[in-house]
């Protein structure tokens, strides 16, 4: 846990500096390579930035990464990634917020990079859609407003999506982040 908090107080200090020398027009990185070939592999330029990164916080952890250049997608395998995935996967979402600033930065990349890590991401996503899914009944069947926990950003994206497609329900997001949560409410259908 305390690991988590310094990896999340690193990359914030990262961003930070990032902000400040954008800010201040003094950029470091070299402009001098054209962008068409900059892209071509700026990918797996990433990835092994990545790999440097993840290696350094899993000293002799033995690790695998799968890539899907098509999608922007990486993938990391190992026996005990936690230090990386982070308390509700917020040392992913920092480690993927650090790799698209470098990629964007050094205009390597067009798109967002999407980091998973032992797949927590890809069952999340299938946790959280099953959670929307009930909560939205409830909403319906009680007739109320339901309050979801605290999520990050494309988690609540996920329920947004989800249930758009639900009739009888909305829904509206709250608060300002780290507490920005989503409220599920039902729709009364007009008898016209």
């Amino acid at each position: 846990m305390e690991e988590s908090k310094e990896l999340i107080n690193a990359v914030g200090n990262f961003v930070e500096s990032l902000e400040k020398e954008r800010t201040s027009n003094k950029l470091i990185e070299d402009n001098s390579k054209s962008k068409e070939y900059k892209q071509s592999g700026g990918f797996f330029q990433l990835v092994s930035k990545l790999k440097k990164i993840i290696e350094m916080t899993c000293i002799g952890e033995e690790i695998r990464f799968e890539t899907d250049e098509k999608n922007y997608l990486i993938s990391v395998y190992g026996k005990d990634l936690s230090v990386i995935i982070g308390s509700n996967g917020q040392g992913i979402e920092a480690l993927e917020q650090i790799i698209n600033l470098i990629g964007k930065r050094k205009q390597l990349i067009e798109k967002r990079i999407v980091l998973d890590i032992k797949d927590y991401r890809k069952n999340n996503i299938a946790d959280v859609e099953k959670l929307a899914m009930r909560m939205a009944e409830k909403a319906v069947k009680e007739n109320k407003e339901i309050a979801l926990r605290p999520m990050p950003s494309y988690e609540r994206k996920i329920v947004h999506n989800l249930l758009s497609k639900i009739e009888g329900v909305k829904t509206h997001s709250r608060f300002d982040e780290p507490n920005r949560r989503i409220v599920i409410y039902p729709v009364k259908k007009d008898n016209t």
